[in-house]
């Protein structure tokens, strides 16, 4: 109900993404985490609720590995797919567009397509700045882990945790765009799914 009360989007669960923490170069595999911006990293799938609470937290792939990967590799992509979740989450073009992950129109060309994307960004935004409020109050995640990538996998699990209980305490600090995600351009997924596309056009047509 926040996402569709603040940002007209219906049916919401969370929103995904994708956040590099940086690692030094380890010692084994070490080209599997050089990501696309050229530096050692971790890719960690995160999603969060309307109050920047990380639901769900995947630290375990190395930052050459795509979203898209990531996720259909994740127990909750599992669970979406089984029906155990009713409602859908949003996420950027890097991921496929499914029934339950509603991603932008890569050439909107109506006024409701312009509507639908305008609505996905302002919603999708939130991740963005739990990225930025993680990363702000757990800098180390900001500036980079001196450690194995198994250690740093540990750290940011546990920063995640300490994350969520801040937020239940109501300790929530500003973010600025020092601290939001530093991703860059998202890399295009081009595996959506047909009936994705149907739900999409369903909810463009329904609300926007």
């Amino acid at each position: 109900m926040f996402f569709l009360h603040f940002t007209g989007f219906p049916n919401v669960l969370g929103c995904i993404d994708g956040t590099f923490i940086k690692i030094k170069a380890p010692s084994e595999n070490e080209p599997e985490y050089v990501n696309r911006k050229g530096f050692h990293s971790l890719n960690v799938q995160m999603i969060c609720d309307g109050n920047f609470r990380i639901t769900n937290c995947v630290a375990k792939w190395p930052g050459s590995v795509h979203d898209s990967r990531i996720y259909r590799e994740s127990s909750i992509s599992h669970a979406f797919e089984n029906g155990q979740y009713k409602g859908i989450l949003l996420g950027d073009s890097g991921y496929p567009c499914k029934p339950h992950l509603m991603t932008p129109f890569p050439t909107p060309s109506t006024p409701s397509e312009l509507n639908y994307n305008k609505s996905h960004a302002k919603t999708r935004v939130i991740i963005e700045q739990t990225f930025g409020i993680l990363k702000k109050r757990f800098s180390c995640l900001h500036s980079g882990l001196r450690t194995t990538p198994e250690k740093a996998c540990d750290i940011t699990l546990a920063c995640a945790t300490l994350h969520n209980i801040g937020i239940d305490r109501s300790d929530i600090l500003d973010f600025d765009d020092d601290y939001v995600n530093d991703y860059g351009d998202v890399q295009v997924n081009i595996e959506d799914q047909w009936d994705g596309k149907n739900v999409r056009n369903y909810i463009c047509r329904s609300f926007f």
